[in-house]
């Protein structure tokens, strides 16, 4: 048995309402392993389960992705102590000094790859890659629209796409996080905030649009999505950061050119055994090349994580954070 630090929430509401208790862990049981946390991912969906946006049981425990080193291990799992692993959940239960896990909840991470990148890159890398290989996979050549493009996942799309020979216009807040997606391989970058944001990406391809609109904005960045689009293109809108989106008319799809949307989830698209082993494979192959460079802009003590929810809401991160136990 292990006593450890856990956030929790009592009610939804804004990063104050994150609190702290002290739990014993028991041993891990048939399937199961005591992971010691060396580092925790911070996520926008973190602040989705804070705030209600994505309902959970009250009270409640916070935080989906960890990496770490096994300390103990139940019946029949193949994991051994020392090994190093990853997860993405589904349990919340990363913010933390440790948990026990089950065993297929577990990314065992390559010795190339520190923990500290692993932490901050395998949720949203996956993320990325079912967007980019699974969703709406582009050809070379084609166009693509990344919104939030010096964000975790936006600065991992964008790379992604640009490995696979895909043509990005990437979207930011500032000329420095414009700068950073075009180092990063995007060949236009614009202004999310304007006006005529859609007028420009038809510009940059020629007035026909881009293939597909990877839109993690939401609410604010909706309209540009749909206008940016060309015909019977893809929008897959796969976060909330400015507002979840609401009151879609099917309408609007016809007559901006019969396109498609969809709202993907990444556990539903990481189910099987199978689903989870060829996508971190690509994930972890591409980060061993250096095709993808993860950027941490941030670290906070995990004692710190209300601030570092706040700093994440109000757009002052750049790149991943990771939360240090």
């Amino acid at each position: 048995m292990m006593r450890i630090r856990q956030a929790i929430i009592e009610r939804t509401g804004g990063p104050e309402v994150i609190g702290w208790r002290e739990v014993d862990l028991n041993d891990p049981g048939p399937g199961e392993v005591l992971l010691r946390h060396e580092a925790i991912g911070l996520n926008f969906i973190d602040t989705y389960h804070r705030s209600g946006l994505y309902p959970i049981e009250l009270p409640g425990t916070l935080g989906l992705e960890a990496a770490g080193t096994v300390e103990a291990v139940g019946e029949g799992v193949s994991l051994s102590v020392g090994d190093r692993v990853a997860t993405f959940g589904p349990n919340r239960a990363a913010y933390a000094d440790a948990q026990v896990a089950a065993e297929a909840s577990l990314f065992k991470v390559p010795d190339g790859i520190p923990l500290d990148v692993a932490a901050a890159i395998l949720l949203k890398g996956l993320t990325t890659e079912m967007l980019a290989e699974r969703v709406a996979p582009l050809a070379p050549g084609n166009w693509a629209l990344v919104h939030a493009a010096a964000g975790g996942v936006g600065q991992l799309l964008v790379q992604w796409l640009a490995a696979r020979g895909v043509r990005v216009i990437a979207t930011a807040g500032s000329a420095e996080k414009r700068q950073r997606a075009v180092d990063l391989g995007a060949e236009v970058a614009l202004d999310t905030g304007a006006d005529d944001l859609a007028h420009q990406v038809r510009e940059a391809t020629g007035g026909a649009g881009v293939r597909a609109s990877y839109d993690g904005v939401g609410k604010a960045t909706w309209d540009a999505s749909l206008k940016a689009t060309g015909r019977r293109g893809i929008v897959a809108s796969f976060g909330n950061a400015s507002g979840p989106v609401s009151g879609v008319n099917l309408g609007s799809l016809a007559s901006a050119g019969s396109l498609f949307v969809t709202r993907p989830t990444l556990f539903d698209y990481y189910r099987e055994p199978d689903e989870r082993a060829v996508g971190s494979g690509k994930l972890w192959s591409l980060v061993e090349r250096g095709k993808l460079t993860v950027e941490i802009g941030q670290t906070y003590p995990l004692s710190e994580v209300a601030q570092a929810h706040r700093d994440l809401e109000g757009r002052k991160t750049v790149g991943s954070t990771i939360l240090r136990p």
